[in-house]
């Protein structure tokens, strides 16, 4: 943590104008939140699978063969089809007839196809002090040793939390998705929480420069935030608010 404060300390001082008039060091609570979760993945729906869907909307088929001389596509193909569309419930057989179901017909007229995927588990990290889920890759949760002393405004009851409401889950997880989903990918939508086990605490260093800018004459302050490995605006501003007013008067 050192050479990192050094090397930030450099970058923030490359204006000769600005001076560090004090350096701390602190660490903030992240809770690991084991999520469980059903996802579905969604994407516009192909041209073939819409035929299929019309020509069973609107004629009696008993098989996939006369739905592939209709269309005059492989069989195959169709059957591999028709057996994916039974799977996911958009059709069923009546009467010895395919037949469209509601989830089938509400999907055709939004041309919107939604498949249900095998339920996944994830790992999501709250930050009692952002009283948030941060973006965070996991092989960024790393084991410090000699953790400097807690970060003076940690919310003790949001500590403490173990529960999360569920729209805030599928928030956290959903943002985690986009971001590692590629340009032009089908969108997975998180559709259910099945579990969440709130698990360790880990203590994640942040350092602290308050700074003075000589030629405007204002204090600021800058945290970098070990666990996202950048600068923390929301810790910056929350700083700010509590102990701009005092700045003036301990530093200058």
């Amino acid at each position: 943590m050192l050479k990192l404060q050094q090397r930030l300390m450099r970058e923030l001082q490359q204006n000769r104008h600005i001076k560090i008039v004090k350096t701390d060091e602190w660490c903030i609570p992240i809770r690991t939140v084991e999520v469980t979760y059903e996802p579905v993945r969604r994407s516009t729906m192909d041209v073939l699978m819409t035929m299929l869907l019309m020509s069973i909307q609107e004629a009696d088929f008993a098989n996939a063969q006369e739905l592939s001389e209709l269309l005059l596509v492989d069989p195959l193909f169709i059957e591999d089809l028709v057996s994916l569309m039974s799977r996911v419930s958009l059709i069923e057989q009546t009467e010895d007839f395919y037949r469209l179901t509601s989830k089938g017909q509400q999907q055709l007229e939004r041309g919107i196809f939604e498949e249900e995927l095998d339920v996944e588990m994830a790992n999501l990290y709250y930050s009692p002090c952002h009283l948030a889920f941060l973006a965070v890759a996991e092989d960024n949760m790393e084991e410090y040793d000699d953790l400097p002393e807690l970060y003076r405004y940690v919310d003790e009851e949001a500590e403490k939390q173990e529960h999360f409401e569920e729209a805030l889950l599928i928030e956290a997880l959903q943002q985690e998705d986009e971001e590692k989903a590629g340009a032009g990918a089908s969108q997975k939508i998180i559709s259910k929480i099945v579990q969440t086990d709130a698990k360790q605490i880990n203590d994640i260093p942040c350092l602290e420069f308050v700074l003075h800018d000589k030629e405007q004459d204002i204090l600021f302050v800058r945290i970098w935030n070990a666990l996202l490995n950048q600068w923390d605006s929301h810790l910056e501003q929350q700083l700010t608010e509590k102990e701009q007013l005092r700045w003036r008067e301990q530093y200058l």
